[in-house]
């Protein structure tokens, strides 16, 4: 169940030609990034990045008039984690393929926001916003419920890794380790808000999403843990009041069962 709804019901198949195709890869077996992915941790990392990148007014503006999250969030879902693993794992040709793709579409799409601000998914600078935030959650998350949390030397390595998928989307000058990129984020600091297309992702993601009532209490415990490891500026900016004793006592140790719970029950990616 877990694993359908993120790859979709191709999601085996997918998974067999990514990883079972010859050739050379972006990324050896044993580097961070491939460590880092395939961890349960993501689950909770993707949550968060997207809570995070809703925070500049382009890129939400982007996102809220052209990806079709709300009709469509686990067709949207499942595209993103195809192009992670094919990234991540697949071979250097399928890689470029993907990038490709992906940057076609971003070249179509523009437009501008309710306040009249132009944006363009192509432009670097804000490919960049969305590179550094979501590393930066994806790294966050697994320093906290990864199975085996790297050293400060393998994160900055992950940085450096997620920076050459990000130059080959467009992203100049990606940040290589975890210095550069605090400072990266801090440098977009002024240019975030919560636009009201921000809250109304943060209430989609946290409040309604699109699950059965069953499945609702263990994506609470993901959206919660999702929350819990933001910035404190994303979560006042987002109106996400941090509450201590609850989150250390409650919510950090459910969402660590959790994390183990899901590593078990999914097939581990080979080669990682």
């Amino acid at each position: 169940m877990i694993f359908q709804r993120v790859a979709g019901p191709d999601g085996p198949a997918v998974r067999a030609r990514i990883h079972g195709t010859p050739g050379p890869r972006w990324f050896a077996p044993g580097r961070p990034i491939r460590t880092v992915h395939g961890d349960a941790s993501m689950f909770i990392g993707g949550i968060g990045a997207l809570l995070l990148q809703s925070l500049h007014p382009l890129a939400m503006a982007a996102v809220a008039a052209h990806s079709g999250y709300r009709g469509d969030p686990w067709g949207r879902l499942q595209r993103t984690s195809a192009f992670l693993a094919v990234t991540t794992y697949g071979t250097a040709a399928d890689a470029q393929a993907a990038v490709d793709r992906v940057r076609d579409i971003h070249r179509r799409v523009r437009g501008t926001t309710s306040q009249g601000q132009p944006y363009d998914a192509a432009d670097p600078h804000l490919l960049g916003w969305v590179h550094a935030a979501e590393t930066e959650s994806f790294l966050r998350a697994h320093e906290r419920f990864g199975r085996h949390p790297l050293d400060p030397a393998r994160y900055d390595a992950y940085v450096a890794d997620t920076a050459v998928v990000a130059e080959a989307l467009g992203v100049l000058d990606p940040p290589r380790d975890r210095r550069a990129l605090s400072r990266r984020l801090a440098a977009y600091r002024p240019e975030l808000r919560a636009t009201p297309e921000a809250r109304a992702a943060a209430r989609f993601l946290l409040i309604e999403p699109p699950l059965p009532l069953a499945l609702r209490p263990v994506y609470g415990v993901l959206a919660a843990n999702a929350v819990s490891q933001l910035p404190s500026w994303a979560r006042h900016l987002l109106r996400l009041p941090r509450v201590p004793l609850v989150e250390d006592l409650t919510v950090v140790p459910a969402g660590r069962l959790l994390t183990r719970t899901v590593r078990w029950a999914l097939p581990p990616a080979p080669g990682g």
